[in-house]
C-alpha cells in the first residue's frame, strides 16, 4: 500500500469478461458466475444448433441438391471444429493478433464450436482464469523484486 494515498501499489489484475477480478480470490459469486457461464454458453450452444437445423431444413426444402447440402454441413463442421481448437488455445496463451483477425470469418461461422470451447473451460475455472493468473502472478514478483531495498550499506560490507 502506498503510505500516502491508502491505494494499493504494484501491478493490478486484468479483469476477465462475466468475472471482473473475482477470479483472483475466488469471492464475490465466483462460483455462482462460473455455473451462470457454463449453463449460458451451453444454451446459446444448443439455441445455435436448432437455427443451424432450420437452416439444413431450409436446404432440404429448397432442393439444391445433397452436394451443397453436404458442403454447408462438412463447413460448419470444419469451421466448429476450428473455433473450438482457437478458442481454447486462446484460453491458455495470447493469441497472435494478426492470425485472429485473418480468420475472424472462420470463428465467425464455427461459432457454435467457440460457445462449447467456453462451456468446458467454465466447469474447471473462468475462461482465460489461468493465463491471467501466470500473468498477474509474474507482474507481481517483478514488482516485489523491483522494489525490494538493500539492507546496510553496501561499502561497509566486510570482505572475507
Amino acid at each position: 500500500m502506498s503510505d500516502e494515498t491508502g491505494t494499493p501499489t504494484g501491478p493490478r489484475p486484468e479483469p476477465i469478461r462475466f468475472f471482473g477480478t473475482t477470479w483472483v480470490d475466488h469471492d464475490g459469486g465466483y462460483a455462482g458466475r462460473r455455473a451462470a457461464v457454463a449453463a449460458g454458453s451451453l444454451a446459446a450452444a444448443v439455441a445455435s444448433c436448432l437455427i443451424l437445423r432450420f437452416a439444413y431444413e431450409g436446404l432440404a426444402i429448397a432442393a439444391v441438391g445433397g452436394f451443397v447440402t453436404l458442403l454447408v454441413v462438412v463447413m460448419f463442421a470444419i469451421c466448429s471444429a476450428i473455433a473450438f481448437r482457437r478458442t481454447w488455445e486462446g484460453f491458455t496463451a495470447r493469441p497472435d493478433p494478426d492470425t485472429q483477425a485473418s480468420l475472424r470469418g472462420l470463428l465467425a461461422i464455427g461459432f457454435v464450436g467457440a460457445l462449447l470451447a467456453y462451456f468446458f473451460r467454465s466447469l474447471t475455472e473462468a475462461p482465460g482464469e489461468k493465463l491471467h493468473r501466470q500473468e498477474y502472478e509474474a507482474a507481481r514478483a517483478e514488482h516485489t523484486r523491483r522494489t525490494a531495498r538493500r539492507t546496510g550499506n553496501p561499502s561497509r560490507k566486510r570482505r572475507r
